[in-house]
C-alpha cells in the first residue's frame, strides 16, 4: 500500500506521516515513511525549488514508491504533490494507493510558517513558493480530505478513523 499524503507547507503533512506511521507500525503490517524533503537530501540537493524541479523530485519519489509497493514494502509519503497529473499517474500505477489532502486555509498556512517562506515570499526575498507563485492543483478526486484549520489534536483525531479505512 502507498498512502501519499499531500498539502501545502505548513499543513501538517510530515507531522501526520510521521504519527500515521507510528500508530501503523503497532500492527502487523509494517510501513516506511518517504519525505519529499529527505528525498532531496538523499540526491544532494540537486534540484532547486521551481516548478519542473518540483515535478522531478515528485517524480522519483512516485517511482521510489511503486517500486517498493511492487515489492511489498508498504509506504507513507508526505509531498506537497503539486501536480494533479501526477496524483493520476499514482492511481494508475500503483495497487492500493490512498490519497489523504490535509487542506488548509493561506491564513492559517501564514500563521504557522515554520521555515518562513510565505513571510518570505510576501517580502519578496524568495520566490518558487507552492501556494503563491507556483499553482498547486488541488485534488479532485482524494480518497480522504482532513481540513486542518485547527491543532494536533485535532489533525491525529484523524488517525483511527483512517485505520479503520484503509
Amino acid at each position: 500500500m502507498v498512502i501519499w499524503i499531500i498539502g501545502l507547507s505548513g499543513s501538517g503533512k510530515t507531522t501526520f506521516a510521521n504519527e500515521l506511521c507510528k500508530s501503523l507500525n503497532n500492527g502487523e503490517e509494517k510501513y516506511i515513511k518517504i519525505d519529499g524533503d529527505i528525498i532531496r537530501d538523499l540526491f544532494q540537493n540537486d534540484l532547486g525549488h521551481s516548478y519542473q524541479d518540483r515535478r522531478k523530485n515528485a517524480n522519483r519519489i512516485m517511482k521510489l514508491s511503486h517500486f517498493l509497493n511492487k515489492n511489498g514494502i508498504n509506504v507513507i509519503c508526505s509531498i506537497l504533490s503539486i501536480s494533479q497529473e501526477d496524483r493520476i499517474w499514482n492511481r494508475k500505477n500503483i495497487p492500493n494507493y490512498f490519497e489523504i489532502f490535509i487542506d488548509v486555509k493561506m491564513d492559517i498556512l501564514k500563521k504557522r510558517d515554520s521555515k518562513n517562506l510565505y513571510k518570505n515570499y510576501d517580502k519578496g526575498l524568495i520566490k518558487d513558493v507552492v501556494g503563491c507563485d507556483i499553482i498547486f492543483e488541488e485534488p479532485v478526486d482524494c480518497d480522504y480530505r482532513i481540513e486542518n484549520n485547527n491543532d494536533l489534536k485535532y489533525l491525529f483525531s484523524h488517525i483511527e478513523i483512517l485505520k479503520s479505512i484503509i
